[in-house]
């Protein structure tokens, strides 16, 4: 294998060490255990090296949350994939993205409710976080209902969606209840 392309390779798995790494310790202790330092320490490289990848924990963030949006979307369409009838595919997209949301809060975090320095609804916002929404869009837009624009109801029930998400984790809405408000979110919001 040529040099160049050993160097690039060996450039695409630190990176990938890195984001990893990041993940992991923002999972187990939180964002704020996250420093460059730490992550130089744990993948035993300089913090020059980390920072010829990134320019510092706001980027590191960002990439943790294209990464995220990825994985929401690929869980999201085989949620959806396995159902049924739009009522069933919408319940399993809601009841997988709740799950994403359960079981990843420091990457659900990095996505949206964190600073990654990353655009969200415009022309530069970044290919995993539009194929994302696409996700939600594909079960979303066919349960609008008649004269309604399928991107804002998707976004409409997104938003219920990521409030309940966040609420729940927060301890503001009892666990116990999560079904019934998910599909009563469901019931209510889409037409079916």
């Amino acid at each position: 294998m040529p040099i160049p392309e050993r160097k690039e390779r060996e450039r695409a798995d630190r990176e990938r060490l890195i984001v990893a790494t990041a993940r992991e310790l923002a999972e187990q202790q939180g964002w704020d255990a996250v420093t460059t330092r730490r992550l130089a320490e744990r993948i035993e490289y300089s913090q020059p090296v980390l920072y010829s990848h990134f320019r510092g924990k706001r980027e590191i963030i960002g990439a943790v949350a294209l990464q995220g949006a990825a994985e929401m979307a690929v869980a999201l369409r085989a949620a959806t994939s396995a159902a049924a009838g739009p009522r069933d595919r919408v319940l399993a997209l809601a009841r997988a993205y709740l799950d994403y949301a359960a079981r990843n809060p420091a990457v659900y975090d990095a996505m949206f409710q964190l600073d990654g320095g990353l655009a969200f609804a415009r022309a530069e916002t970044p290919e995993p976080l539009k194929d994302a929404f696409a996700a939600l869009l594909e079960s979303l837009g066919a349960v609008a209902g008649e004269g309604v624009d399928p991107g804002l109801f998707t976004e409409l029930f997104w938003a219920g969606l990521h409030g309940l998400a966040t609420l729940t984790r927060a301890g503001r809405l009892p666990a116990a209840d999560g079904e019934r408000r998910m599909a009563l979110l469901v019931d209510r919001l889409a037409v079916i």
